[in-house]
C-alpha cells in the first residue's frame, strides 16, 4: 500500500515511512492510494472477532510493509484486558470497548478504558509500540513533537514514556486543560517527556506544530514525528472501533448503523469516514461541536471558515475548542475526488487566515452521500444531557460525549441502530459534573489526588523559533 498526499507534491510512500514523518514535504496529510474496501462477505467474516483480531484484519491493509507475524504481535500486545481496565464492569475489560444499550437502538461506545482515560488511548497505545517497532529496525531515534487540547497529550506521552530512542515534546494551551488533565500531563517525571504551555489557544499551539514540520531542513535534522491525528497511523487504529461496534448492534452484515461523535480536530470522526469508505454499512456520520461550531457551519453551509485566537471559546468541553480542523483535509480530499490542485488552492485560502465556500458547487450536494450530519452544543445543552442521562440511565458521561449524545437526538431513525462514541471518563471534568449533578464524578483506583503531584512544564509564546530552539537544545 502506497501513500500520497492531499497536496499532490510528494512522492509516494509506504506505511512505515509516514508513520516516522507525520506532514508528508509538501504539507499535506498522508492518505492511502485506495480504501482498500471489504466485501460484504469479508465484513460478515469479521463478525464474532475480537478486537486483537478485528484489528489485525483491518490495520493489516494499510500496514502491508509490516510483516504479518511482527504486525499481529504488536497488536496482540497492545490491546490486552489489563491494560483496558478502567471499564465500569471489570468484567467487560476484555472486550477492549464494551457496548452500553441506553435503550433500543441507543446505544454508549466505551472508549475510555485504557491508561489516560480517554479514547485517544485507543490509538496511542499502538502508536507506541509501532514506534519502538520501527525505530529499533532502523537503529533511528524519533523527537515527536504534537499539541493538545486536552486528551491527545497525556494519552501520547503513557504511551511513549519509557520508550527507546523516542522523546515527546508536547504543546498544550496554558490554562485552557481541566486540571485533571493538566495533572496527566504535567506530573510525568520521565527524561523522554517535555510539557510545554503555550500562551495561547489549541490552534496557536497545532500552528507551530505544522510550522515546524513544514521546515524540512529541522525536521531531518532532528527527526520531527507526530502522533497527532494528522498521523495516518493513528487515524487508521481508529476506524477500528466502528467495526467493533457495528458487529455489537446488528445481527448481520448489510444492516445500516449510525454514529454520533464529539469532534474537534476531525480525527475520530474522520476514522468513521475511512471505515465508511472501506465498506462498512455506516448511514450516518453525526458530527457533534460545541460552541466552537465551525466544523458544524460547514456541513450545514457548505462555508469553511476557521476562526482567530480571540474568536475561540473556552467551554466546559475543552478538548473540542477547536477552530481548524487538522483531519478536515483527509475528507475535503475525498470530496474533491482526490483532486490535488483543487485541495491545495482551498487550503491556501485557509492557511492565508481566510476562508473558502462551497455552498454554491456540487461538493456541497455530494456531502450527503458520504454520510454526514452535524449540530452543536452549548453549556446548558450539556449540563441538561449529563442529568438527564443519570437519571434515566444511571450512568454519568463526561461533557463532550453530552455533546455527542444531545446532537444525536436530533439525527435519530426508527430502526437504525445509533451508537453515541464516549471520550473521556467524567472523572477529568469534575468540576463541570459537580455543576450538572451537584456530586463529584467516581475516579478509577490509582487516580486520587493526582492534581497534587509536582508537575514539571515549560510555560513559552505560540512562537515556532523558541520551540525549535527548545527542541535543539534538549536533543542536542
Amino acid at each position: 500500500m502506497n501513500y500520497v498526499s492531499t497536496r499532490g507534491q510528494s512522492a509516494p510512500k509506504q506505511f512505515l515511512d509516514i508513520l516516522l514523518g507525520g506532514l508528508m514535504e509538501d504539507g499535506g496529510l498522508a492518505m492511502p492510494e485506495r480504501y482498500p474496501s471489504f466485501t460484504p462477505q469479508e465484513l460478515e467474516a469479521l463478525r464474532g472477532k475480537s478486537y486483537p483480531d478485528l484489528a489485525f484484519a483491518v490495520l493489516s491493509r494499510f500496514a502491508d510493509d509490516i510483516p504479518a507475524a511482527d504486525l499481529k504481535l504488536l497488536i496482540d500486545r497492545t490491546y490486552r484486558a489489563e491494560v483496558y481496565c478502567n471499564a465500569r464492569d471489570k468484567a467487560r475489560a476484555v472486550d477492549i470497548t464494551p457496548l452500553t444499550t441506553l435503550e433500543p437502538d441507543l446505544h454508549l461506545l466505551e472508549l475510555s478504558n485504557g491508561p489516560t482515560l480517554a479514547f485517544k488511548d485507543m490509538a496511542m497505545q499502538l502508536l507506541g509500540n509501532l514506534f519502538e517497532y520501527a525505530l529499533e529496525r532502523t537503529g533511528q531515534s524519533l523527537n515527536i513533537l504534537g499539541a493538545t487540547s486536552g486528551d491527545t497529550g497525556s494519552a501520547a506521552e503513557y504511551a511513549m514514556r519509557g520508550k527507546r530512542g523516542v522523546r515527546v515534546f508536547m504543546l498544550s494551551p496554558a490554562g485552557k486543560m481541566s486540571p485533571f488533565q493538566r495533572a496527566q500531563m504535567y506530573s510525568l517525571q520521565d527524561e523522554n517527556i517535555f510539557n510545554i504551555a503555550v500562551r495561547g489557544m489549541f490552534d496557536d499551539a497545532q500552528d507551530v506544530v505544522k510550522a515546524v514540520s513544514n521546515d524540512l531542513e529541522f525536521k531531518r535534522k532532528y527527526a520531527i514525528g507526530t502522533v497527532n491525528s494528522i498521523n495516518w497511523a493513528r487515524v487508521s487504529a481508529q476506524v477500528v472501533y466502528y467495526f467493533k461496534a457495528y458487529f455489537a448492534v446488528t445481527a448481520k452484515s448489510g444492516e445500516e448503523v449510525s454514529f454520533a461523535v464529539p469532534s474537534g480536530n476531525f480525527g475520530n470522526i474522520c476514522a468513521g469516514h475511512i471505515a465508511r469508505m472501506l465498506g462498512l454499512p455506516i448511514r450516518k456520520l453525526v458530527l457533534a461541536t460545541n460552541e466552537n461550531d465551525v466544523l458544524d457551519e460547514f456541513f450545514r453551509t457548505g462555508v469553511y471558515r476557521p476562526r482567530g485566537t480571540a474568536e475561540t471559546h473556552e467551554t466546559s468541553s475543552p478538548s473540542m475548542d477547536i477552530s481548524k480542523a487538522s483531519n478536515f483535509e483527509r475528507f475535503v480530499f475525498d470530496l474533491h475526488g482526490r483532486d490535488a490542485e483543487a485541495l491545495r488552492k482551498l487550503w491556501a485560502e485557509v492557511d492565508a487566515g481566510g476562508a473558502f465556500d462551497l455552498s454554491a458547487t456540487p461538493y456541497f450536494k455530494q456531502i450527503a452521500a458520504y454520510g454526514f450530519v452535524s449540530g452543536s452544543s452549548s453549556h446548558a445543552d450539556r449540563l441538561a444531557t449529563i442529568r438527564a442521562t443519570a437519571e434515566r440511565y444511571g450512568i454519568t458521561i463526561d461533557p463532550h460525549t453530552a455533546d455527542a449524545l444531545k446532537v444525536a437526538a436530533a439525527h435519530r431513525e426508527a430502526g437504525i441502530p445509533m451508537v453515541v462514541l464516549e471520550t473521556a471518563l467524567p472523572a477529568k471534568f469534575e468540576e463541570t459534573i459537580l455543576e450538572a449533578l451537584g456530586k463529584a464524578p467516581e475516579r478509577p483506583s490509582g487516580y486520587d489526588g493526582i492534581e497534587a503531584l509536582p508537575q514539571r512544564v515549560e510555560e513559552m509564546d505560540p512562537d515556532a523559533g523558541q520551540i525549535k530552539a527548545f527542541i535543539a537544545a534538549h536533543v542536542d
